[in-house]
């Protein structure tokens, strides 16, 4: 099949202008300008750009796709996600892992999840392990699943500087983030750790002690929750200023932000007005994980749950109410994402990448269309591709 999209202001994220976009089977072929579809031809699906811009699909790097939760006993376990919970988002690749709960959700699990979403239609990775430290695994070894392990490309969600975490000293997390540096670089995967970082007032350090003391780079790690308070986002100012990737949580209320939170939105305007390198920079939902509150003592006092569908909302926010340029905002759900990653055919649109691609209204910015693989999984605003028990 060959599709057409006639027309349309692309942003690769980079505004690239109106052109006319050909995908052909689950690729990109090419980006033309006014090209001219013969009649006599096999049959072409024309999509009409008028009206429209058209972003690369978005890269989702922090998905509880199997379910998260349990902090507040059995009931407050969540559900594992459905494929029309990403798609209808914009979300054509994601990345899953295992939260606090290492024990009733475990890797086969995830892995499972994580083949059932792609056979659905879209894109899927994970990361191995979940707080604990050291990493439960499926080979026992981080170095080998990376290396065996199609879907794995990288480590976490180690916790630190959280009470849920499994207190590790530093020296078992530096031996971590080595094994999975070492096991990135033989598998020709990113090797990348999670870090989810609570609000302790360690935050970064283990991060910082290490870039200083080992040989390991900055960039093996990627840091997440870094907006949830005024201290952890200064520290993961000085962070990305060395060289490293920090990632902001795009799910919080707006209405009820906890003290020195900032949205995901209003933190990249803060990084950009400070003149960070926001190409170090990335957006992930948490969708799936529980929203817990905890008072000062550690008793949990109040719980929600995170959306996917938050991700592409604070990128319109981005837009919308701080005036942030289209382009550098997707970049932090595509092309940043990609690239930590190693997503090499992922997060731009360009000849011979895949053809994930997301068309929005050119003013509301609402999303119409969403391609997934060459193929149209959600089309004016509502799923023409459903799961499986959908």
């Amino acid at each position: 099949m060959i599709t057409v999209i006639k027309g349309i202001k692309v942003y690769s994220p980079e505004y690239k202008g109106v052109k006319d976009v050909v995908i052909s089977s689950n690729k990109i072929e090419g980006i033309y300008e006014d090209l001219k579809i013969p009649t006599d031809f096999i049959n072409i699906n024309v999509i009409d750009g008028k009206g429209k811009l058209l972003f690369p699909g978005f890269i989702d790097c922090h998905v509880h796709i199997n379910g998260g939760g349990g902090e507040g006993g059995f009931r407050t376990r969540t559900p594992e996600i459905k494929l029309t919970d990403l798609t209808r988002a914009g979300i054509t690749t994601v990345v899953g892992c295992i939260g606090t709960d290492g024990i009733c959700r475990d890797m086969k699990s995830l892995i499972a999840k994580a083949k059932a979403l792609e056979e659905e239609g879209i894109t899927t990775f994970c990361y191995t392990g979940s707080y604990e430290i050291p990493v439960k695994t499926t080979t026992n070894n981080i170095k080998s699943d990376l290396m065996l392990i199609d879907k794995v490309i990288g480590v976490g969600e180690v916790a630190l500087s959280d009470h849920r975490s499994s207190q590790a000293t530093y020296t078992e997390f530096t031996q971590t983030v080595a094994q999975a540096r070492v096991g990135g670089l033989l598998s020709g995967k990113a090797g990348i750790v999670n870090i989810h970082l609570g609000d302790g007032a360690r935050n970064l350090g283990y991060l910082f002690s290490l870039i200083e003391e080992t040989e390991i780079p900055a960039t093996q790690l990627l840091p997440t929750h870094i907006n949830r308070n005024e201290a952890l986002f200064k520290a993961g100012e000085e962070y990305v200023k060395k060289g490293g990737f920090i990632d902001l949580t795009t799910s919080s209320d707006p209405n009820f932000l906890e003290p020195g939170e900032l949205s995901a939105s209003e933190g990249l305007k803060i990084l950009l007005d400070d003149g960070i390198d926001i190409s170090n920079v990335t957006f992930s939902s948490d969708g799936n994980g529980s929203m817990p509150i905890f008072d000062n003592e550690g008793k949990l006092v109040g719980l929600g749950i995170c959306s996917v569908a938050t991700l592409y909302e604070e990128v319109k926010e981005c837009i919308k109410k701080y005036n942030i340029k289209i382009e550098d905002a997707l970049k932090v759900i595509t092309s940043n994402v990609s690239n930590v990653l190693k997503l090499t055919y992922k997060g731009t649109i360009a000849d011979g990448k895949d053809a994930d691609l997301v068309l929005v209204d050119e003013n509301s910015l609402e999303i119409d269309t969403v391609i997934a693989m060459g193929k149209i999984m959600i089309q004016n605003g509502e799923p023409v591709v459903k799961g499986t028990f959908e």
